[in-house]
């Protein structure tokens, strides 16, 4: 991404989080106290849809994968035998995950997870303020039912704020950029325009979130420089990435809240249901380089150095070539080609770094998780990492 992009979606990440804060201002500290936040752990879990061993860590997919494998993996402990057991959908895998139980709820998110999530657990027992648990994805696939359950004396009270950049702004900013491509100046024009009213509207529901009725705080020399990059935008060919734009969301969260607990997913790589493999890898290209920067984030940013640990994991891989499901454009299969994935862990809790090549499960994340946390719960399937300790 050159340096004009990149500009407007770091404008446009601080407008759109500054925006967040102010409409969600009366919540924060609200119901719970922060005195303690300081000395919670931190833990930053990134998920990536579905890709296959082959196009990963596996001889023929390591030249995906330059920083995960050169960078992180000697500092990792690496489990390369993570299996999917339950539904190979992106929301029922995802509540898997958070719940450390394997869901079978609708596919497209219309219903809550039927179990308590991470955030849920630990936000009940450590008393956390609503800041302080993240959920921010590029996949249209979820919904905001995804930061919460339906448990009696769980829910929405101790849920994630769930917010879904990519459908607030990254759609409208493919489409201008199309737009330049094929369409006269009046065109890119309105698609311009477009936009500008989108990062000014005061209504943003259905995305998980609703926006202040009030102004920005941004100075005004902030605001103009995210109309004026926008400008610079509809004017190239090339397109924009949405897991770029939910990456710098998450990095403005961070610096502007430093919440203990955040999910993020990135989805590029679903470009595979088009069947462009070109594009998945490109996909994978670019959750790799999104990975190194936010360990680089990690390390630079002084609320995280030190007291921080970071899980990566695909929800699942994509099917066999050949197979009648269109290959690598689906992740439907019965095979381990879809369902056996790996996980990375970084930092506090994997200080002793090595390969762990025993079957573990998704849903194993989250009482290790929770562990890190001091939070115990016998509510769960998934079993404890022991390997994954502070």
């Amino acid at each position: 991404m050159d340096a004009t992009r990149r500009k407007f979606m770091k404008a446009a990440a601080i407008l759109l989080v500054d925006r967040w804060s102010g409409s969600h201002r009366y919540a924060f500290g609200s119901a719970f106290g922060s005195s303690a936040l300081k000395s919670h752990p931190k833990v930053i879990v990134v998920t990536c849809g579905g890709v296959r061993h082959a196009d990963t860590f596996l001889e023929t997919g390591l030249g995906n994968i330059p920083h995960l494998n050169r960078e992180l993996l000697p500092q990792s402990v690496f489990f390369p035998f993570m299996r999917n057991e339950g539904v190979t959908s992106h929301y029922n895998t995802i509540s898997s995950i958070l719940t450390g139980n394997w869901q079978r709820e609708d596919d497209w998110g219309k219903t809550p997870p039927a179990s308590p999530t991470i955030f849920e657990y630990v936000r009940r027992r450590l008393q956390m303020p609503p800041e302080d648990a993240w959920f921010i994805s590029s996949n249209k696939a979820l919904s905001s039912q995804i930061g919460a359950s339906s448990v009696r004396g769980y829910g929405p009270h101790y849920g994630a704020n769930v917010i879904f950049p990519k459908q607030l702004l990254i759609n409208a900013v493919v489409n201008a950029a199309s737009a330049g491509r094929v369409a006269n100046t009046a065109d890119r024009g309105a698609m311009q325009q477009e936009i500008a009213t989108i990062l000014e509207a005061n209504n943003c529901e259905g995305i998980g979130w609703s926006v202040s009725d009030e102004s920005s705080s941004l100075d005004s020399s902030t605001h103009a420089s995210v109309l004026r990059a926008i400008e610079d935008l509809v004017r190239t060919n090339a397109p924009v990435t949405g897991d770029e734009f939910t990456f710098l969301v998450c990095v403005e969260v961070m610096r502007r809240f430093a919440p203990s607990l955040i999910v993020v997913t990135f989805s590029d790589v679903e470009v595979a249901h088009s069947g462009s493999y070109s594009l998945h890898l490109s996909g994978i290209r670019t959750i790799d380089r999104l990975v190194g920067e936010l360990w680089n984030e990690v390390q630079t940013n002084a609320s995280y150095k030190g007291k921080t640990t970071v899980f990566v994991l695909p929800e699942f891989g994509r099917d066999l070539d050949g197979s009648n499901t269109n290959g690598f454009f689906n992740h439907r299969q019965n095979h381990d080609s879809t369902r056996l994935t790996w996980m990375m862990c970084l930092g506090e809790a994997a200080k002793r770094s090595g390969m762990i090549e025993r079957p573990v499960q998704h849903i194993d994340l989250c009482p290790t998780i929770l562990n890190l946390f001091g939070v115990l719960t016998p509510e769960v399937s998934g079993k404890l990492l022991t390997e994954v300790r502070v």
